[in-house]
């Protein structure tokens, strides 16, 4: 690409670099794999009947052998909002396998938590892991080598980034997500956080509190506001894994049918035996990370994405870190404004134009691989337009101008010059600093700490008003080895409140924010983390601490050489935190993605 931007080609040619012994390997494994890939024709007669036996619709055809045989991973449970439509996917999408001569199979079923359910409780320990978890049973699921292509049905926080680990380690297989889009707009978004801040603040009572909730969260999809589970989509989109234009149609919709359909007959096409073959491990190479990166930067997404991205690299045999993440944001201007950025949520996104607009811009400023290999029929310029139906069949239009300027800016025009993620480093280590929801204002922010070794100390302290000063809150011992790195959504309100009284507040934690984090300044994965003799490990209350994103700086004057390391208080078990003591012991560092089961297998 001619106009290609000279910060995205350095940052990917060092990826590209840095990952050339580690992708190799992956490459040849894949071809391995596409190699040693059985003909079902020759497999034990036994064999076959078992994995045909559940297939009563379908077993003619099967027996047969005469058409490719779709898996279907499913994270399908219906307590979790977004994942509730997927309960009738597999019913249809058979269907949808025989309009083409295919069959399909749910091959298998992954976990899948809702972090809402879980923040600031003691399950919120098991999040990160689940992750692990969920790429584990997808490599389970296809072990069973009956599958020429898999459906990924898949949309929240650690889920898709699950998926996409697990079925990469298939990657001779072709693989499409299939989003099944956000619920409808429920109450405003500054009116629940107005109920927030009161309740944390004892002016607004629990049945005020969750009617306010339950006006948010009200139906089938995904939550509506910009956290992680939309990231997710975003970046599926920017890598071109999704059918066009999937992510935020909205669910039991006839164009939410028509994409669904499609990702099965797409699937089919780009099968190895037909003439576009796609497989994953040849989609997701270090261009279509990059991607990812830049869309999370223009559209302001959550910074759980800082771990995700990592992750999901390492497991097609791509290294990235912060730094290049920072680089990229330095370069990459702010887009998009949705909640808790700005005011409208992701439906108002997608009216305004969505994806298919920012892809555009991304794509005519020279800040995005338009050369990737996709699932669609081209290259990455096909995710810039949006789809419609003409009557009952399903196509794609352009998008446009921006349909609302609070919401969507062109390249040309953004909302702020930079991606507003950018890395602060110093005696205090390396950690991440989300700015786009920050008020340049409090950019830099320096004063006395206060320790503590949970966000429920917090709320104790904030509630006996110990906090109502300029203060740095330190959150210790919430890294990955210590307790799985729960987010700390919990903390956003009582904060937000000490802001609002005009204090200077910033956070710094080892831990995780929640995707939805918000206007208080925030240092965030503080690596190497406090486990172990990180340096918030040595901080004591009273230091000063200073954080600039100005500068890209963390830092105290105290002398942390001479003093003792903390002790950690958490006893890691009860609501099955013990079974996950494996994955504690054994991940890696924030920065790496947090894994253990990455960390284990020398990925």
């Amino acid at each position: 690409m001619s106009n290609l931007h000279d910060s995205l080609h350095r940052v990917t040619r060092r990826i590209v670099e840095r990952s050339k012994d580690s992708r190799s390997r992956y490459l040849e494994l894949m071809k391995r794999e596409a190699d040693n890939q059985p003909d079902r024709g020759s497999v034990s007669c036994s064999n076959l009947a078992h994995a045909f036996a559940g297939a009563l619709e379908d077993q003619a055809a099967l027996k047969s052998g005469s058409g490719p045989n779709i898996g279907i991973v499913t994270s399908y449970n219906d307590m979790l909002s977004a994942h509730q439509p997927y309960g009738r996917y597999p019913e249809r999408m058979k269907i949808y396998a025989r309009e083409v001569g295919a069959t399909a199979q749910v091959a298998g079923a992954t976990p899948a938590m809702c972090d809402g359910v879980t923040q600031g409780e003691d399950g919120m320990e098991l999040s990160l892991f689940s992750r692990d978890v969920i790429a584990l049973s997808t490599g389970v699921a296809l072990s069973h080598a009956m599958y020429d292509g898999v459906n990924l049905l898949g949309i929240c926080d650690k889920i898709v980034p699950g998926l996409l680990i697990g079925a990469l380690r298939f990657g001779h297989l072709p693989a499409i997500f299939v989003p099944s889009g956000p619920m409808p707009t429920g109450v405003a978004n500054k009116e629940k956080q107005r109920v927030r801040q009161l309740f944390a603040e004892g002016k607004a009572g629990r049945a005020e509190l969750l009617e306010s909730e339950l006006g948010s969260y009200h139906s089938p999809g995904t939550c509506t506001f910009y956290g992680t589970a939309n990231s997710n989509q975003m970046m599926m989109e920017m890598m071109g894994l999704h059918i066009p234009g999937s992510a935020f149609v909205q669910p039991g919709t006839k164009l939410r049918q028509a994409l669904d359909r499609e990702a099965v007959h797409r699937l089919v096409a780009i099968g190895r035996a037909g003439k576009d073959y796609r497989p994953l491990a040849q989609c997701v190479d270090e261009k279509a990370i990059v991607n990812a990166a830049v869309g999370l930067l223009a559209t302001g997404g959550s910074t759980n994405h800082a771990i995700h991205i990592p992750a999901m690299a390492r497991a097609a045999g791509i290294l990235i870190d912060w730094s290049d993440l920072s680089e990229l944001s330095s370069a990459v201007p702010l887009l998009a404004r949705v909640y808790p950025n700005g005011p409208g949520d992701v439906n108002h996104f997608h009216d305004a134009g969505g994806m298919g607009y920012v892809i555009g811009e991304l794509l005519e400023a020279g800040l995005a691989h338009r050369d990737i290999m996709t699932v669609s029929e081209g290259d990455l310029g096909a995710y810039a337009r949006e789809p419609g139906l003409d009557g009952d069949q399903l196509v794609w239009r352009e998008v446009g101008e921006s349909g609302d300027n609070t919401m969507l800016r062109p390249a040309a025009d953004p909302f702020q010059s930079d991606g507003g993620m950018r890395l602060v480093e110093g005696n205090l280590g390396r950690a991440t600093f989300k700015t786009s929801a920050v008020d340049p204002d409090r950019w830099t922010i320096e004063a006395p700490c206060r320790i503590f070794s949970t966000q429920h100390e917090v709320s104790e302290a904030f509630a006996k008003g110990e906090l109502d000063r300029d203060v740095v809150v330190v959150v210790r011992f919430q890294g990955p080895r210590a307790n799985g790195m729960p987010e700390l959504h919990k903390l956003t309100p009582p904060l937000g409140v000490l802001q609002d009284r005009g204090y200077k507040v910033a956070l710094v934690t080892d831990g995780r924010m929640s995707g939805a984090s918000g206007k208080v300044p925030a240092a965030i994965h503080c690596t190497p983390e406090a486990l172990g003799g990180g340096p918030l490990a040595r901080l004591r209350d009273g230091d000063v601490v200073r954080l600039c994103a100005h500068e890209g700086t963390i830092s105290t004057g105290a002398n942390l050489i001479d003093r003792e390391i903390a002790t950690p208080p958490h006893e890691g078990s009860g609501m099955g935190r013990e079974l996950f003591a494996m994955f504690r012991n054994f991940a890696d560092e924030a920065e790496k993605g947090g894994s253990a089961m990455l960390a284990v297998a020398g990925l």
